[in-house]
C-alpha cells in the first residue's frame, strides 16, 4: 500500500473523514428527537426509513469487507496496483453501523407513536426483494470462482442505487402533503455538510498521492456524498421556499393535518356571526 507523502496532509484527510462521518452520525439524531417530541413519526416517510435501511446494510457490508479482509485488499490491489491506498477508513465502517442502529430506533418509535395513516408501500417492498434477491445471485456468481472484490463492488453499487432512490419517497411525501412538519431539517443540514466534508476528504488524498484512482476504486463514496448533497438541496428549498410559511406557522406538537385541533386564524364570516349572536 502506497504511503502518505504528507503528515499534514493525512492529519487533515483523517480530520475531514471523521467530520464527516460525526455529521452523518449525528443526522439521524434529530428526526429521533422530534419523533420524540412529537410523539408522532407523521410526517416521516416510512418507505425512506426502509430503503435507507438496505442502503446502509449493503454499505456496511462493503466497507466492513474491503477495511477487514485482507483476501479482499490483494484482489484490490492486484487490480489498482500496489502502490495505491485503500479507499475505506474505520470511519466509514463506523457510519453504517451507527446507521443501522439508529434506524431500528425510529422503527420502534413508529410501532409506539402516532403514524396517522402512514404506511409502507408495495413498491419500497418489492424493490427490497428485488435488491436482496439481486444480491444473493450475485453471491453465487461469485462463489466459484472467489471474486470477493466484484461481490463487494456490487453491493457498493447497491448502496449508490439505493441513495439515489431512498430520498424520493420523502419528497415526494412533502410535495403531497405541502408541507415538512414532522421531517427533520436538521438532519438535512448534517447530512449536506457531511457530503461536503466526504468530497474534501476523497480529494486531500488525491493530491497527496497525485492520482484519482481512490475515486475509481471507491466510485460509490463520492456518488453517495454527489447524490446526497443533490436531494438535500431539493430538501432545503422544500422547507425553506416553497412550504416554510406553512411550517413556521404550525407548532411541532400539533400535525398539520389534524382536524380536531382549533384554527389559528378564524376567517371574518365566523368572527361575524359570533359578534350577532352576542
Amino acid at each position: 500500500m502506497g504511503p502518505w507523502n504528507s503528515i499534514s496532509m493525512e492529519i487533515i484527510y483523517g480530520v475531514l473523514g471523521w467530520s464527516s462521518i460525526i455529521c452523518w452520525v449525528l443526522a439521524s439524531y434529530p428526526q429521533v428527537i422530534l419523533n420524540f417530541r412529537r410523539k408522532s413519526v407523521v410526517g416521516l416517510s416510512f418507505d425512506y426509513l426502509i430503503l435507507n435501511f438496505t442502503k446502509q446494510s449493503s454499505y456496511l457490508i462493503y466497507n466492513a469487507t474491503l477495511f477487514f479482509s485482507t483476501t479482499v485488499q490483494k484482489q484490490y490491489f492486484d487490480k489498482y496496483g500496489y502502490d495505491q491506498m485503500i479507499p475505506v477508513a474505520l470511519s466509514d465502517v463506523f457510519f453504517p453501523f451507527h446507521s443501522i442502529i439508529l434506524i431500528f430506533v425510529v422503527s420502534v418509535q413508529i410501532i409506539f407513536f402516532d403514524r396517522g395513516s402512514q404506511k409502507v408501500s408495495k413498491a419500497a417492498i418489492a424493490i427490497l426483494v428485488a435488491v436482496w434477491f439481486f444480491a444473493g445471485a450475485c453471491f453465487f456468481m461469485a462463489l466459484p470462482t472467489h471474486s470477493w472484490l466484484w461481490l463487494v463492488s456490487i453491493f457498493n453499487s447497491i448502496q449508490v442505487f439505493m441513495t439515489v432512490i431512498k430520498y424520493s419517497p420523502q419528497a415526494f411525501l412533502n410535495f403531497t402533503r405541502k408541507s415538512t412538519v414532522g421531517f427533520s431539517i436538521g438532519n438535512i443540514v448534517l447530512d449536506f455538510s457531511g457530503g461536503v466534508a466526504t468530497l474534501a476528504q476523497m480529494s486531500v488524498q488525491s493530491v497527496d498521492q497525485g492520482s484519482w484512482v481512490n475515486f475509481l476504486g471507491n466510485i460509490g463514496k463520492p456518488l453517495l456524498a454527489l447524490v446526497s448533497i443533490a436531494f438535500d438541496l431539493i430538501f432545503f428549498y422544500q422547507h425553506f421556499v416553497l412550504y416554510h410559511i406553512k411550517a413556521s406557522r404550525v407548532s411541532f406538537q400539533r400535525d398539520p393535518e389534524s382536524t380536531d385541533s382549533e384554527p389559528l386564524i378564524k376567517d371574518s364570516d365566523h368572527l361575524q356571526g359570533i359578534a350577532t349572536t352576542s
